[in-house]
């Protein structure tokens, strides 16, 4: 079936035109960036909403205290960070198998795949729940200071919900966002971010409940996000994609875990390194100001990473449904026009950091020294916003071809060979501290992203089409003629 609106002549590989002529580049440029813009826009704007729930709480809980800022931060960066990346790495299995099945034209096959990754990630959130339970003796194991361990964990009690919540909302997203369904999720995650900000004020300043209206507002929210979801799909019936529940969902797991536990540990090797940095940063003497300066810096970096991500789904949808569909230059086109745009916002993210950065610590925090500590991490904090411009992207680029378990490869040798320990010696054989610990992080990050570019332009896409064609098959649909 067809994917988009382009021509018939662009998907067969020519530029379009009229009597023979040929559109110049930018036009073409101008069509492609249209149609990722339809996908990103609305994505961007939901991630930013759903990772500002968490971001909110945390706003809202500095204003309560340090301690209750730093045990917010923690669990949100570290246990709920490390249930985020595990969930959603698993979940995105689907935008390979859902976005290729969409391209092909088996819409059946989507709301089957939905099901077995529920089945998938309510067992995996199971798993999880030791890390909430004995989250003080796990964080101060790691080093985090005693009384930050107990708050957190304390914290991470009350946030159980939210864990079985994550397990129903990925898989739903991946299987609305291959339908290119995402205004539907901008809506939903805008009115439940409002009533959100309407709640942490009232329980959490007004009422004066701190951590416990903290974990009510930010439950309460994310399972907001999944009714109102899944009632739009029970009604609708997503054009067909969703037929009811159905025993299929039990078949094939084996391989579905495979595959998903390839997309986990790619995305989770992602989403926990510069989560590592709170954790590292707990270990510096007097630690408290450095873990709030550096929670601040990262809840700055991942709201501006939601752009990324906004586009890391648009080009996984575009890449994953060219291909399915058979279409190779397309799917290579959307590649170079989302790497284009994403690095020109990052630079126009990183220089509002630069702009702003004696004043957006205030807006976190009523410590003097907190606030100064953010200030003179700000210029590191500029450079990783620019730089998590384009390396989600390119990951969204790898899972929408199923290279999950090539990238996760990738990952372990350039963060945790080579960035990480590069980084704990900066920070304390050689003093660096924070910045120290950052910077060496930040030089993984770069490699990671350089060898990704070289594979990418190194790609046979027309081949990663025929494979897509014969995923669809073993995976139960039909491919297109």
């Amino acid at each position: 079936m067809a994917t988009d609106e382009a021509s018939p002549l662009l998907r067969r590989g020519e530029s379009p035109g009229i009597a023979g002529i040929k559109l110049p580049a930018a036009r073409e440029f101008g069509e492609e960036s249209r149609r990722l813009w339809k996908l990103a826009g609305p994505a961007i704007f939901t991630a930013i909403c759903q990772y500002s729930l968490g971001a909110l709480t945390q706003t809202f809980a500095g204003h309560v205290g340090e301690l209750e800022l730093a045990a917010v931060s923690v669990e949100n960066s570290v246990i709920a960070g490390l249930a985020f990346g595990v969930m959603l790495g698993m979940g995105s299995a689907l935008e390979t198998l859902c976005g290729q099945a969409f391209g092909a034209g088996q819409l059946r096959m989507l709301g089957v795949y939905m099901q077995r990754s529920w089945v998938i990630l309510f067992v995996t959130a199971c798993c999880l729940l030791p890390i909430y339970i004995w989250a003080p003796p796990i964080l101060s194991f790691f080093g985090e200071a005693h009384h930050i361990s107990r708050a957190a964990g304390k914290f991470a009690l009350w946030m159980i919900p939210q864990l079985f919540a994550y397990a129903m909302n990925f898989p739903i997203q991946k299987f609305l966002q291959a339908q290119r369904k995402v205004l539907v999720m901008t809506w939903i995650s805008t009115g439940v971010l409002v009533i959100h900000a309407v709640a942490s004020w009232l329980l959490i300043l007004k009422f004066k409940w701190g951590l416990v209206g903290a974990a009510i507002t930010l439950n309460t929210s994310w399972w907001l996000i999944v009714i109102g979801q899944l009632l739009y799909i029970f009604i609708t019936t997503s054009d067909g994609a969703w037929s009811g529940f159905s025993w299929l969902a039990f078949r094939d797991l084996y391989g579905f875990v495979k595959l998903s536990l390839a997309s986990a540990i790619m995305l989770c090797l992602e989403f926990w390194y510069l989560m590592v940095l709170v954790v590292i940063t707990g270990l510096l003497p007097n630690p408290l100001v450095p873990v709030d300066a550096i929670s601040i810096c990262m809840n700055i970096q991942g709201w501006t990473t939601m752009i990324s991500i906004g586009f890391n789904a648009a080009i996984s949808v575009r890449v994953s449904n060219e291909l399915g569909a058979g279409n190779a230059r397309l799917a290579k086109f959307s590649v170079v026009v989302v790497s284009i745009t994403s690095i020109a916002i990052g630079f126009v993210c990183m220089f509002v950091v630069l702009a702003t950065r004696f004043y957006f610590p205030r807006l976190f925090t009523s410590s003097e020294a907190v606030a100064e500590e953010t200030t003179r991490l700000a210029v590191l904090l500029a450079f990783t916003v620019l730089l998590n411009s384009l390396q989600p992207v390119l990951s969204g680029v790898a899972v929408g071809a199923g290279w999950q378990s090539l990238v996760a490869y990738i990952n372990i040798g350039c963060y945790y060979i080579l960035g990480l320990p590069l980084g704990i010696v900066l920070g304390f054989p050689l003093g660096l501290g924070v910045e120290g610990i950052w910077s060496g992080m930040v030089a993984g990050i770069c490699l990671q992203t350089l060898i990704l570019i070289v594979i990418i332009c190194m790609t046979n896409w027309n081949k990663e089409a025929e494979e897509a064609e014969t995923r669809v098959r073993r995976w139960g649909g039909t491919a297109v003629e």
